[in-house]
């Protein structure tokens, strides 16, 4: 294990030397020490040498550097790179307990950090990718595994989703993994770190997280009603504040596209390994504060309700049957599956 953060020449003579280096708790995808540079407190982060590292940094630069523009800031400032080492060295934000009703902070703060970028940014992070066709036959396939045939007309209706979801649209600043722990609450608000998944695309695909269960996250919870109902509207009046324009009211499709993705139901290590829907009939998981089983079941709640509501449209009205079949079976089949938690552990 290294004990002290690789600081180059350049670093040095642009930043000065660490000193009083210490080892934070991470990824296993990076090593981060917070340290001090002239009395300055400062964090070091460097990304390992593994499967698309230099990618992961380079979306982490860029994104950090387009949320810079935003003030008051919403990331912490960059204070300089080493790409040849994939070192960051941030300022260090001195974050504390949330609030209760903490998503409000996170949704206002996500809005803003959406809006730092628009059309003239296209192509300087990849564009976000949808569900694919291959997550629609796993889902189906789960369905039938547990015993429910899919309504005429849902496959058509998942192609549709697929496309309409492809991420071609949009240029929002998206996080790529906006999650409790991702977000630092501070007395001036909240700053996100970590953006190594970091992309351009629709800023409903992020604002769904509420809904959906933090689909990416370990921290898998469902906030109150009215709680829920606050952050989104925070949301929105963030996000026209900032940009003008107005939010489509409907974030069906955003939550329909995580109910198909399979990997979101495990950590980042592991995804893109198997097809992880397939594998839910024969065993259960725990990741975080909830197992795969419950956060599907959420995930299958949340869509068929908002298939249901009037604002849902009828694009998907065959899927939220579905959805809603699929639930009943997993609930009959494991009686004992539990709610997402309510709260922030």
């Amino acid at each position: 294990m290294c004990s002290a953060p690789p600081f180059g020449d350049e670093l040095r003579s642009r930043l000065g030397t660490p000193r009083r280096a210490r080892r934070l708790e991470s990824s296993p995808r990076s090593r981060v020490w917070r340290a001090e540079l002239s009395g300055t407190p400062v964090v070091v982060k460097q990304l390992v040498d593994a499967p698309e590292a230099a990618e992961r940094y380079a979306r982490e630069v860029t994104a950090l550097r387009l949320a810079s523009r935003v003030d008051p800031p919403v990331v912490p400032r960059l204070l300089g790179t080493d790409p040849d080492a994939r070192v960051l060295v941030l300022e260090y934000v001195d974050g504390q307990p949330p609030r209760e009703d903490w998503v409000i902070d996170h949704a206002t703060a996500l809005a803003r950090l959406h809006a730092a970028t628009g059309a003239d940014d296209t192509g300087a992070l990849p564009a976000w990718s949808g569900p694919t066709e291959a997550d629609a036959d796993s889902f189906l396939t789960l369905a039938q595994a547990l015993g429910v045939a899919p309504p005429p007309g849902v496959r058509a209706e998942l192609d549709a989703l697929a496309d309409r979801r492809s991420g071609t649209e949009g240029h929002a600043l998206l996080h790529g993994d906006p999650c409790p722990g991702n977000d630092l609450h501070t007395r001036t608000g909240v700053r996100f770190i970590d953006f190594e998944q970091a992309a351009l695309g629709d800023g409903l695909v992020e604002l769904a997280y509420l809904r959906i269960g933090f689909p990416t996250c370990w921290c898998a919870t469902a906030p109150p009603p009215a709680v829920l109902r606050a952050a989104e509207s925070a949301y929105r009046t963030t996000w026209r504040a900032a940009t003008g324009t107005d939010v489509p009211a409907d974030l069906t499709d955003a939550c329909a596209a995580w109910l198909l993705r399979g990997d979101a139901l495990v950590p980042r290590a592991e995804r893109g390994t198997v097809d992880h829907l397939a594998a839910l009939p024969d065993r259960d998981w725990t990741w975080g504060t909830a197992t795969a089983r419950q956060r599907l079941v959420h995930r299958l709640g949340t869509v068929s309700r908002m298939t249901a509501d009037a604002d849902g449209g009828g694009a998907l009205d065959g899927l939220g049957q579905l959805a809603a079949a699929v639930r009943s079976a997993m609930l009959t089949r494991w009686p004992t599956l539990r709610p997402l938690p309510r709260q922030r552990p």
